[in-house]
């Protein structure tokens, strides 16, 4: 699968750039307002970032170099020190290493297949942080349900002994809201069924495609509940599982598994900054995930996200801009099987929280950006107005006050910091994701300049705004 479709041309300013930005400008200034200075300098940033590749070629590079680079494996550690070398030379200061222990989590191999009705194997993989099966595999009737609730309402003892298949399939859709939807089943599901006396799971992948390509991804299991193996398959393949239950015979499945976990190692947040001005002690941060999953050299999940926060950040160095507030970028570890990075982060900065006054992340492809969304005080909704006046001849809507934040800044979002959160367009994100089919052909050069001329226009205003940013009342942190 190519994403040859969702590519659009690139995106020309024109003298309308000019008259937006002159229009801002032209408004008394009240202390909620940008400098004409900033206002120009956010138009050269937007007509650069149009024609630049950087974030194309970090992603190139760090795929391509690196490849895989899931936690605690030697991938990991290749990527860290890419992450380094990349920030200087690009011109970052302060880079340095945030040391974090991580799992490490061994997929080995999977097997999944029916027995009964009608026998057939299927493609599977294992999902991140279960057990493998003894030698001989595990062999059990199967029920299948479409979610939680629908497991939840069984009656008592209805998958005792026996594997559970969730039958859960997304729509596609350009935002989160279908996998959010859904993702309680690869991460509960597990938990759930063996709390029930399920013996094994079986899930059909969070993906929108028709191709065989199964999808893995994180489960949660603690370790007051027997942890069972668990597999995922692909669409097509709970297609034709599911028509074998239609039949309204007993349908019998095999699982097999060599999934294991290994003593915890050590990774590293990576961070660098572009530091401030008169307001040096205030905190742009700019986050993206710099791990993948074990299968996958992670084109779109998630090297496309380092590469435009990194380029965003340089671009303004690059047209050598002097920010008020210090721009910090973190490339964060283990966001993939347990966000140990952004809880060091967190716990790490604990006494400095309040100073990390805004923050932007990426990690839902490489775009375009289709819907400039934020959180922030209601205060200061005026400055996003302004900023979207900026941003608006990149052809994207003005979206809502209430942008969820990706995974690594939730424990920051979770202490009252406010975000800008521009949606990047995941119509296709999810044929691919978390699968071995994410590579560098997904990504569309002039949907990752335009996200990257998106998130610098972005950043630069939020380190400039002439008012204070206010803090949000706290929320919970996202699961």
């Amino acid at each position: 699968m190519t994403t040859h479709t969702m590519r659009r041309p690139a995106i020309q300013l024109t003298i309308t750039v000019f008259a937006l930005l002159t229009a801002a400008s032209a408004t008394s200034q009240t202390p909620s307002s940008f400098s004409r200075s900033d206002l120009t300098a956010a138009q050269a940033l937007l007509q650069r970032a149009q024609s630049d590749s950087t974030a194309y070629q970090l992603a190139e590079s760090l795929t391509t170099e690196v490849g895989p680079r899931f936690s605690g494996t030697l991938g990991d550690r290749a990527a860290v020190a890419w992450a380094q070398e990349q920030m200087r030379r690009l011109g970052f200061e302060n880079v340095h290493t945030q040391e974090v222990d991580v799992p490490q989590w061994v997929r080995g191999e999977a097997e999944f297949a029916v027995l009964e009705p009608w026998p057939q194997p299927m493609p599977s993989l294992a999902l991140g942080g279960t057990v493998g099966t003894p030698n001989a595999g595990v062999e059990a009737e199967a029920v299948m349900v479409k979610d939680l609730a629908a497991l939840q309402a069984l009656p008592a003892g209805a998958v005792k002994g026996r594997i559970v298949f969730f039958n859960n399939p997304i729509e596609r859709r350009r935002d989160w809201a279908e996998y959010s939807r859904a993702v309680s089943v690869r991460g509960g599901g597990p938990t759930a069924a063996s709390a029930l006396g399920a013996v094994g799971v079986v899930i059909r992948s969070l993906s929108t495609s028709s191709q065989r390509f199964p999808h893995t991804g994180g489960s949660r299991q603690p370790q007051d509940v027997p942890r069972i193996p668990a597999l995922a398959i692909s669409n097509p393949d709970a297609d034709a599982l599911q028509r074998q239950f239609a039949s309204g015979r007993t349908v019998r499945l095999r699982i097999k598994s060599t999934a294991r976990e290994l003593p915890k190692q050590r990774s590293a947040n990576v961070i660098g900054e572009i530091p401030g001005t008169d307001l040096a002690h205030e905190i742009v941060i700019l986050g993206a995930h710099l791990d993948s999953w074990d299968v996958t050299v992670g084109a779109i999940d998630n090297a496309a996200g380092v590469g435009i926060v990194l380029t965003a950040a340089h671009l303004i160095q690059a047209q050598k801009l002097k920010p008020r507030r210090t721009l910090r970028v973190v490339l964060f570890a283990n966001e993939e099987n347990g966000s140990a990075g952004s809880r060091a982060y967190a716990a790490a900065q604990e006494q400095n929280l309040a100073n990390h006054v805004l923050g932007i992340e990426a990690d839902y492809g490489a775009g375009p950006v289709w819907q400039f969304s934020t959180r922030v005080n209601p205060a200061d909704v005026g400055v996003i107005d302004q900023m979207y006046r900026v941003l608006r001849p990149l052809k994207m809507d003005r979206g809502t006050n209430e942008a969820p934040g990706n995974a690594d800044l939730s424990p920051l979002v979770a202490k009252g910091m406010p975000i800008l959160g521009p949606e990047l367009d995941g119509t296709y994100y999810l044929d691919v994701h978390h699968t071995a089919n994410d590579t560098m052909a997904q990504i569309d050069p002039a949907a990752i300049r335009q996200s990257a001329a998106t998130f610098a226009v972005g950043v630069w205003l939020g380190a400039q705004y002439p008012g204070k940013w206010q803090r949000l009342p706290p929320k919970p942190p996202r699961p």
